[in-house]
């Protein structure tokens, strides 16, 4: 974290770890190695929040078959990924990624693909349930008929400590199942632990010597036939307008690696619906919510961008990084058309910074 930043809120629970060009993690301020950690372990009252705290999402990888090439297969069912992913998985297997440039070998194994638990199942209709007192969902757009059956990999904005329920219940209503990136903690907590285990999450153990594992994990995740969702910012935005940050690379990076699309997802309203932090603010946030019960918009949006982006040239993950960013945020701006600039409901107790402000593609130096 910076000096001078604000405390980091509950960093996404759906996070990635940020490795750097060489496959190792990398610190993404002093004190992390976590992607989407700006944060270290705190006191106080606005002090920092670790993403180790309940109410993010997520899910694990799966293992094994008997070759690579079994990455064909999708959900079981006769499809075929396409052919540059499979090559891309085994060249991840391998230490190597796109443009022959060198990496860190990757302990990737063989996988089978991977079937949606019916735990989870479960829990993405439990999950409307949920959100129906406190709030009206509305979730438009969907995936493309063609990234149905996975890989794909779901970029979404975070903008409260609500918004991973919601999105859960928006992927439900669009028939999605995706694997969610969990923080460590989650997996820790006695009873959320089994559940998340059971339901396929995968974790992220930040600040620990094993955090680069997750990348092996999303990797095999996608190479099943995987839905993967994840937040590129890693932490909930303290952008004043409630605008995305500028992202953390790791989604980017496992997207460059891999060959797995993109899609954009934007969603507004949740964070209407729980404060930022404190027992007494969240309490007064979801008291409100059940009388006012705030509209809640997800939209599934396009498949982001990346081609010209050679993997293997200097800053191509922060490149790619800043065309998810762009492309979250262009789906974004219809469902705050009548928010342009500010939000109309402020968090009274969420910490604002411009510190990561997100520059908009022809705003940003060239170079």
């Amino acid at each position: 974290m910076s000096d001078g930043e604000p405390a980091a809120p509950a960093e996404s629970a759906t996070s990635l770890v940020e490795t750097a060009p060489g496959g190792t993690a990398s610190d993404a301020g002093p004190a992390t190695a976590a992607v989407g950690a700006d944060a270290v372990r705190g006191d106080g009252a606005t002090a920092v929040v670790e993403a180790d705290r309940p109410g993010s999402s997520a899910m694990p990888g799966d293992a094994a078959s008997d070759t690579a090439g079994d990455v064909g297969t999708v959900r079981g069912d006769a499809a075929v990924r396409p052919a540059d992913f499979a090559t891309a998985v085994a060249e991840a297997a391998s230490g190597t990624v796109r443009g022959d440039a060198p990496a860190a070998p990757a302990t990737v194994e063989p996988v089978r693909a991977w079937r949606v638990p019916w735990l989870w199942r479960v829990l993405l209709v439990l999950a409307r349930m949920v959100v129906a007192p406190v709030a009206r969902l509305r979730v438009t757009g969907g995936l493309p008929p063609e990234l149905c059956g996975g890989p794909v990999i779901l970029a979404v904005n975070h903008i409260g400590p609500f918004d991973p329920v919601a999105i859960t219940a928006a992927c439900g209503a669009a028939g999605i199942a995706p694997r969610l990136m969990a923080t460590g903690g989650l997996f820790r907590a006695p009873v959320v632990g089994s559940v998340m285990r059971a339901s396929g999450h995968i974790r992220i153990n930040r600040r620990q010597a094993n955090v680069a594992a997750a990348v092996d994990d999303v990797t095999r995740a996608l190479a099943a036939g995987s839905h993967v969702l994840g937040y590129p910012e890693g932490r909930i935005t303290l952008d004043p307008g409630m605008w995305p940050e500028r992202g953390k690379t790791g989604l980017a990076r496992v997207a460059l690696a891999t060959g797995a699309p993109v899609v954009a997802v934007a969603q507004w309203g949740a964070h209407e619906v729980a404060a930022w932090g404190g027992f007494g603010p969240t309490v007064r946030a979801l008291s409100r919510a059940l009388v006012r019960r705030p509209v809640v918009r997800v939209h599934f949006g396009a498949v982001v961008d990346l081609s010209g982006i050679d993997p293997a040239a200097p800053g191509a993950a922060q490149r790619a990084t800043d065309r998810i960013i762009d492309a979250i945020t262009g789906e974004l701006r219809p469902l705050r058309a009548d928010e342009p600039r500010l939000p109309r409901y402020v968090d009274p107790v969420r910490p604002l910074t411009l510190q990561r402000r997100h520059r908009p593609a022809g705003t940003r130096p060239i170079g």
